[in-house]
């Protein structure tokens, strides 16, 4: 056991006063939701090798109908953006969920009844998709 003095009671020093340069200080919190508002958010999604295929092949056949389409109806491609009354969906969605290929051409026709293009040239188109389209 050790023995010792006790000693005497330390005595507190009082507490420092503030230094002119740190009495300004302050820090502000901005709102979340502000953040929230100014901030773009992004989703982005990774696909399989196998599903970026069907993807690309999908995005082929339906640029390739946008041309096709475009050259059907004679429309400019400066004005391809302004031509919005001589404008025609093909949905190929649509197409793939009819029954057969004779509902297919008999609904392609009738959208493409007013192409400025002959009908050698509607009906050729008209069998390019549908094989197109057999393969998506």
């Amino acid at each position: 056991m050790e023995a010792g003095v006790a000693a005497a009671p330390a005595r507190r020093a009082p507490p420092p006063e503030r230094s002119p340069a740190r009495s300004g200080l302050h820090v502000n919190f901005s709102d979340k939701g502000e953040v929230k508002e100014r901030r773009e958010k992004f989703l982005t999604a990774k696909y399989g090798s196998h599903q970026m295929a069907l993807i690309r092949k999908r995005l082929a056949v339906e640029m390739w109908l946008y041309d096709e389409l475009q050259k059907l109806y004679d429309v400019p491609k400066e004005a391809a953006a302004a031509a919005a009354g001589a404008e025609v969906e093909v949905d190929v969605d649509e197409l793939l969920d009819m029954d057969s290929d004779e509902l297919r051409r008999a609904h392609l026709a009738t959208l493409l009844a007013d192409a400025k293009k002959p009908q050698k040239d509607v009906h050729n188109f008209i069998n390019e998709l549908l094989d197109k389209a057999k393969t998506l």
